[in-house]
């Protein structure tokens, strides 16, 4: 199709000048430029050789039309002295001839009829209707195979042409499971027993499909199961094995499992195959939404996401603080079927109204525990206002303390809980070998060096200070042993950087605050080390769990000052002794005092 350019201004009773081209047999589609404004009206944003190309013609808005389906918008205009009728969507910018088709059914049109734009909030209320549960073993490309357009998938700045359906035959619309006496009732088996035993796989709901042992099981598309196994996996984690069946069936999820379990996998491989599914092709989504709590996991999830579904042409982007907001607001512009955002910059964008979440039927709460820890309740709050009632919801901890339980049963709908390993939320990963030392201030920066110094040369060291002061102190003692810092002060453009010289192993010793080190997605770390003890103990679990991960063994040192963290003592003891570690015996001493040193 032949390319037009389109502005319009927001208000119907005005006109505006606009150059668009003509296409052959009178259709086209458009995305609209950025555009200026002043107090005489909307300018197109057109050079002047895009102008030359171009018939100027008058448009405005057309009549309200009910049969428009949302958010679309008719206009009316004058090409070569001959009344036209165009047909435009807010959301994405696409303009074209052809009069839209509405996909909304009664659930949808209940979800989105208070749609007023971009950060609009819809006044559905969220009831179950209807269930549904894909077909596994369906032809992958058959959905990219229907009429397509060009579409583009972003990877930060950069971005490439891929094809997507956006035309033609709508898929059906995401029902929420009305009641689970609809699912196939689960028979247990010996064989299923004996893995979710060996694999401290536990789970709370009605008739729970059995986990999926291998992948030969799970009746995958064979591109997308030729991903996973090009990629080195030969069976699912157990966290994936649990969670795969349960979110093909479109129920509600709450997966409990620690850092390094698979997790990402476990969500976003039912997202891609929802997305088969359900992707609407009157719209340019996104369909699918995924929160976390750091730039850092965003931009791993979003890598991960580019990987996998690069054989079902699936597009992405990602949004965070600390970056480009036009560039983003660009990327979502253009249309993308995920996007995976820190709640605190995606919450801006719907505060700003440049952003619409009206398609979304399908949302993860990454490391839920650590954003509510971070502060972030308010703005995934505000967040969830603003998606569809019929909706999927899944959200992955890797712990389950009151508030997150709470904030669960409200956003939620009767969601399965899984939990991988120890229910107990203070557990640690028994692949880590953990080191307890009490020790001195004055005596800890001698102690590391001699921990350093006993390792690997090729060994990546994940070191932990509570500051960022002491971050950057400690990296300058440790220029020997190269090592860098990262903390929350630090640039994108630093951060980044100092992550891909750790990753490449230019750097091998990183010092890192929580924050900062939080859903960092280094593989092959072989050793932690708590210079400072964390204020808050559930971050030693979340610490420690930086290594240790996708089977691997890995240490864990703790510097502990017996007068400061004395209050951890009778914690860490039981920690300890859960994961058939070596209690030290000052530890234990100060323990028996009752945390007095």
């Amino acid at each position: 199709m032949a390319a037009a350019i389109l502005h319009v201004c927001s208000s119907p009773e005005r006109e505006v000048d606009v150059g668009i081209g003509v296409p052959p047999n009178g259709r086209g589609s458009a995305e609209a430029p950025e555009s200026s404004s002043s107090s005489g009206g909307c300018r197109s944003g057109m050079s002047s050789e895009a102008e030359n190309d171009m018939a100027t013609t008058r448009i405005r808005f057309a009549p309200t039309d009910s049969t428009l389906p949302v958010p679309w918008k008719a206009l009316l205009g004058v090409v070569d002295g001959h009344e036209h009728v165009y047909f435009w969507n807010p959301v994405t910018n696409v303009t074209q001839y052809e009069k839209p088709q509405s996909s909304v059914t009664e659930g949808d049109a209940h979800a989105t009829r208070n749609w007023e734009g971009p950060g609009s909030v819809a006044t559905a209320r969220r009831e179950p209707i209807g269930v549904e549960i894909n077909k596994n073993g369906a032809d992958w490309s058959a959905a990219a195979s229907r009429s397509t357009k060009v579409h583009r998938s972003h990877d930060g700045d950069s971005s490439r042409g891929i094809k997507r359906p956006c035309t033609g035959e709508s898929p059906d619309s995401f029902k929420r499971p009305r009641s689970v006496v609809s699912y196939p009732r689960v028979d247990s088996s010996p064989e299923i027993n004996a893995y979710k035993k060996k694999h401290e796989i536990t789970a709370q709901g009605d008739n729970v499909p059995h986990p999926y042992v291998s992948f030969d099981s799970t009746s995958f598309p064979s591109t997308l199961l030729q991903e996973l196994k090009a990629a080195g996996f030969t069976a699912p984690s157990p966290i994936q094995a649990q969670s795969w069946p349960i979110a093909q069936q479109g129920r509600d999820l709450v997966a409990i499992a620690k850092t390094g379990s698979g997790k990402t996998l476990g969500y976003l491989v039912p997202a891609f195959l929802h997305l088969r599914r359900y992707r609407d092709p009157a719209f340019c989504g996104p369909n699918i939404l995924v929160l976390a709590p750091t730039r850092e996991l965003v931009i791993q999830i979003q890598s991960e996401a580019k990987k996998f579904g690069n054989s079902s042409n699936i597009s992405s982007t990602c949004v965070y603080g600390g970056a480009d907001k036009r560039s983003q607001l660009q990327a979502i512009g253009r249309g993308v079927d995920i996007i995976v955002a820190t709640p605190g910059r995606l919450n801006d964008f719907l505060k700003a109204r440049t952003v619409s979440l009206q398609r979304v039927s399908y949302v993860v709460l990454d490391e839920a525990d650590r954003m509510l820890d971070m502060g972030f309740e308010p703005q995934i709050r505000a967040i969830f206002s603003q998606l569809p009632a019929e909706r999927q919801s899944l959200m992955f901890t890797a712990t389950w303390p009151r508030e997150i339980r709470s904030i669960a049963g409200e956003l939620l709908s009767t969601p399965v809980q899984i939990n991988i390993g120890s229910t107990d939320d203070l557990a640690a990963n028994k692949a880590i070998i953990q080191h307890v030392e009490v020790i001195k201030r004055f005596d800890k920066q001698r102690r590391l060096e001699q921990i350093l110094k006993s390792q690997d040369r090729d060994s990546r060291i994940l070191v932990f200070s509570s500051t960022k002061r002491m971050c950057d102190q400690l990296a300058r003692n440790l220029n020997g042993f190269k090592a860098a810092a990262i903390h929350g002060d630090k640039s994108q453009e630093d951060r980044e950087f100092t992550l891909s010289q750790f990753r490449s192993g230019k750097s091998p010793v990183l010092v890192a605050t929580d924050v900062a080190a939080r859903g960092l997605d280094v593989k092959d770390i072989r050793v932690v080390i708590n210079y400072d003890f964390p204020t808050k103990f559930e971050d030693y679990i979340h610490r420690i769990g930086r290594t240790g991960r996708g089977g691997a063994t890995g240490t864990a040192y703790t510097f502990f000052d017996g007068g400061q963290d004395a209050k951890f003592s009778k914690k860490l003891v039981k920690v300890l002794e859960g994961a058939n570690q070596k209690v030290p015996k000052a530890l234990a001493d100060i323990a028996a005092r009752g945390g007095n040193f």
